[in-house]
C-alpha cells in the first residue's frame, strides 16, 4: 500500500483548458467508428460488426478497447512455478478495461517478466483516469502479450486475466449493489413513515403536511418509476436519415472536440448530416470549425460539402436563430441539436432514433453526463445531479411519454415538427419580453403539446459545466427563470396528459415554488415562535439528500455518490434562496454568460444609466459649488 500513497501525487490526469476530462489514446484517424470498408478498432481486435449477435454486444466490446492515457505506478509480481520471483514497479502508459501498457528502462525487469509463468500487477486508478467506478485499488493476473522498444525504454503490453468490469463485479460491484440497495430502501422506508405522521397530523396544519405528503410522494414515486423504465433496443435495419446541428459561439476550445464526436457515429454516413452554426463568433471558433471539417474531409469522403459543412451568422442573433437556420437548409428527417460544448458516444445516433418508430413520437433526449467530473467538488456534485435527473428523473417521465425538457447537450426531433413550429419559436415573447434562452424547455412544450416525447438512456453524451461558482449560479438563475417561465406555458395543456404525468408535474410545479417559504417556516418561524427544534424536518431533508447519494452509488458505483449529499445540502443553503429572484425577474431574457443581443442592451442601458446618473452627480456638484461662491460673495 505504501507504494500508492507515496506516488499518489504522480498520478496525474490531463487538464483540457483548466477541466479535467478522461483523455483516450488517439487513434491514427479522427472518425474510426464511421462505417466503411476500412478497418475499425474492433476488427483490429479480430472482429467485425457480423460476428456479433446484437448491437449491445458490439457496443460493450467496442467500449472494452479504449485506451486511456494514463500515469500511474503498478507493482509487478513475477511468479515462476508458482512460486513469486521478482516484485518491482513500471509507470504505465495507457490502460483499458482488457490490459494495460507499461514501461521500464531496466532489461534484467523484462528479462524477468519474459521467463516467468505469469505476473499480478498491482495499481490503484486514480480519480478521471477510467469512467467512474474504475477508481480503486486492482490486484490482478495477467500475461505478458508484447515488448517494444521505444528509445530508451521498453514498452510492455500486458493483457489481463479477466476484464476490469469484470472483476469489479465480483470483488466490489456487487458488494456496493448490495449495500446501496439496502440503504436506499431503508431510506425509502424512514420516509414513508415519517410521511404517515403527516397524515395524522394533516388536521392541525393542512398546508405544511399537504406539502410534506406532496414532496415525499412526488420523489419516491419518480425513483420507483425510474426504476422501471427501459430504452427502446436497437434496430439495425432503423436507420432514418438524420441532420445534427451544432449551433457554436465563442466555443473555440470544444468545438473541434464536439464536430468530431458528431461526425464519428456507427451510423450510415450517407444517412447523417452535420451542420455547424456561428452565431458571430468573436473568437477563433470559426477557423477551429474550418480546420476540422478539412481534416474529416481528406480522411472520409463520405463528408463532402453536403453532409459536413459550416454556416456563419452576418450577425449575433442567439442560439435559436442559428437552430433555425440549421433547419432551414437540413435534409434529415430528424434533427439532432448538439451543444457546441458537448461530446457524443460513437453510438449516440443510432440509439437516439431508435424511440422514432413510434409514429406518434415527437421528439427525445438523449442521456447528458459530466465531461469534467473530477475537476472540482462543483463539478462532483453536478456529475451526481445530472445522472439522478436524466436516469431518475427523465426516466419517469420517459416512462408515460411525456418528458417535459428534451435538453440542449442532445435532443432529437421530427423536422416536420420543427419547421411547423419554428417562427412561433423563435418569435416566442413572454410579458413583453422576447424569449432568448430557455430554448430546449420552449420547444419541448411546443412538441408536448401534439405529440409524445420520451428518453433514450443508451443515447448519450458529456458536457461540460461550470467548474466555478460565479459561472454555476448564473447558469442556474437563467434556468429557473425559464423553468418557471415555461412550467407555466405548460400547465395550461399538461392535464390533457397521461393522468400519473399530469398530476406529477403540478406537484413538481408547486413543491419548488413554494419550498423557500416551507424552510423559512420549518427553520426560523417554528423555533422561535414556538421555541421548538425543527427535528423531523432536518431529519426529513438529510433522508431525501441521502437517497439521491444512495441511488448513484446503485446505479453507478462511484466515488463521487457521497457528493449528491452534498449538492444537496448546497441546494438548501445557495441555490433554494434564488428562486424568490426568479419569481420576480423571469421575464428577463439576458443569459449572464456570454454577451447576447439581450445582454448588450442591458449592458447599454446600465451604462446609459450610469452616464445619467454621473452627470447628475456633475451638475448637483456645480450647483452646489455656484451656491457656495455666491453666499461667499455675499458675505
Amino acid at each position: 500500500m505504501g507504494i500508492f500513497f507515496r506516488n499518489r501525487k504522480l498520478n496525474k490526469v490531463k487538464h483540457f483548458d483548466e477541466e479535467i476530462l478522461l483523455d483516450e489514446k488517439k487513434d491514427r484517424r479522427l472518425t474510426p467508428d464511421v462505417p466503411s470498408d476500412r478497418r475499425t478498432n474492433i476488427d483490429r481486435r479480430g472482429s467485425d460488426d457480423g460476428n456479433y449477435d446484437s448491437f449491445e454486444e458490439l457496443i460493450h466490446e467496442r467500449k472494452a478497447g479504449i485506451r486511456y492515457v494514463a500515469s500511474f505506478p503498478v507493482k509487478i509480481i513475477v511468479y515462476k512455478n508458482g512460486v513469486k520471483k521478482q516484485t518491482f514497479t513500471m509507470d504505465s502508459i495507457d490502460v483499458s478495461e482488457t490490459g494495460i501498457l507499461l514501461k521500464t528502462a531496466d532489461l534484467e525487469e523484462v528479462s524477468a517478466i519474459e521467463n516467468g509463468d505469469h505476473v499480478k500487477l498491482i495499481f490503484e486508478v486514480p480519480e478521471g483516469s477510467m469512467p467512474e467506478g474504475h477508481e480503486v485499488k486492482f490486484s490482478i493476473a495477467a500475461t505478458l502479450a508484447r515488448v517494444m522498444e521505444a528509445g530508451f525504454y521498453y514498452q510492455l503490453g500486458f493483457s489481463f486475466a479477466e476484464d476490469l468490469g469484470e472483476y469489479l463485479r465480483k470483488r466490489k460491484d456487487r458488494y456496493v449493489f448490495i449495500s446501496s440497495a439496502v440503504l436506499l430502501f431503508f431510506i425509502s422506508f424512514v420516509i414513508v413513515l415519517m410521511r404517515s405522521k403527516s397524515f395524522i397530523y394533516f388536521k392541525f396544519h393542512k398546508v405544511l403536511y399537504l406539502y410534506s405528503i406532496m414532496t415525499a410522494g412526488f420523489l419516491l414515486t419518480r425513483y420507483i418509476f425510474g426504476a422501471f423504465y427501459k430504452p427502446v433496443p436497437i434496430d439495425p435495419n432503423f436507420t432514418p436519415t438524420v441532420t445534427l446541428i451544432i449551433p457554436c459561439f465563442n466555443e473555440e476550445t470544444w468545438i473541434q472536440r464536439t464536430v468530431v464526436s458528431c461526425v464519428n457515429q456507427n451510423y450510415p454516413p450517407e444517412c447523417l448530416q452535420v451542420i455547424i452554426v456561428d452565431d458571430c463568433s468573436t473568437d477563433n471558433s470559426v477557423q477551429k470549425v474550418n480546420d476540422i471539417i478539412d481534416r474529416i474531409r481528406k480522411e472520409n469522403p463520405y463528408f463532402d460539402e453536403e453532409r459536413l459543412f459550416c454556416l456563419v451568422q452576418e450577425e449575433n442573433a442567439g442560439k435559436r436563430a442559428a437552430l433555425v437556420r440549421g433547419i432551414d437548409v437540413a435534409d434529415g428527417e430528424l434533427i439532432i441539436f448538439v451543444d457546441s460544448d458537448s461530446f457524443l458516444d460513437p453510438y449516440a445516433v443510432r440509439n437516439l432514433v431508435q424511440p422514432f418508430k413510434d409514429p406518434k413520437m415527437g421528439g427525445v433526449a438523449g442521456r447528458t453526463d459530466v465531461a469534467n467530473t473530477y475537476t472540482n467538488a462543483l463539478t462532483k456534485m453536478q456529475s451526481v445531479r445530472y445522472y439522478i435527473a436524466f436516469r431518475i428523473m427523465k426516466a419517469a417521465e420517459g416512462l408515460f411519454d411525456a418528458v417535459t425538457c428534451l435538453s440542449g447537450p442532445l435532443s432529437c426531433y421530427r423536422k416536420s415538427i420543427l419547421l411547423e413550429k419554428k417562427d412561433e419559436w423563435i418569435n416566442q415573447k413572454f410579458l413583453g419580453q422576447k424569449a432568448t434562452f430557455g430554448d430546449d424547455r420552449s420547444m419541448t412544450n411546443m412538441v408536448l403539446k401534439e405529440y409524445r416525447t420520451t428518453y433514450q438512456d443508451t443515447a448519450f453524451c458529456s458536457t461540460i459545466v461550470p467548474s466555478n461558482y460565479k459561472s454555476f449560479l448564473t447558469q442556474q438563475m437563467r434556468w429557473k427563470r425559464s423553468w418557471i417561465r415555461e412550467s407555466l406555458m405548460a400547465g395550461a395543456f399538461m392535464w390533457k396528459k397521461e393522468p400519473y404525468a399530469a398530476i406529477v408535474f403540478y406537484i413538481g410545479l408547486m413543491v419548488p415554488i413554494l419550498a423557500p417559504v416551507v424552510v423559512i417556516y420549518n427553520l426560523l418561524y417554528v423555533p422561535l415562535t414556538q421555541h421548538i427544534f425543527p427535528t423531523t424536518f432536518l431529519v426529513g431533508l438529510l433522508l431525501m439528500s441521502l437517497m439521491m447519494s444512495a441511488a448513484q452509488l446503485l446505479l453507478r458505483k462511484s466515488s463521487t455518490w457521497f457528493f449528491g449529499f452534498l449538492f444537496c445540502v448546497y441546494y438548501e443553503a445557495i441555490l433554494l434562496w434564488q428562486m424568490p429572484i426568479a419569481w420576480f425577474t423571469f421575464w428577463k431574457s439576458t443569459w449572464g454568460t456570454r454577451m447576447t443581443p439581450s445582454d448588450v442592451a442591458a449592458m447599454e442601458k446600465k451604462e446609459k444609466r450610469k452616464r445619467k446618473k454621473e452627470g447628475k452627480d456633475k451638475a448637483d456638484i456645480k450647483k452646489e459649488t455656484g451656491d457656495i461662491e455666491e453666499e461667499g460673495q455675499l458675505h
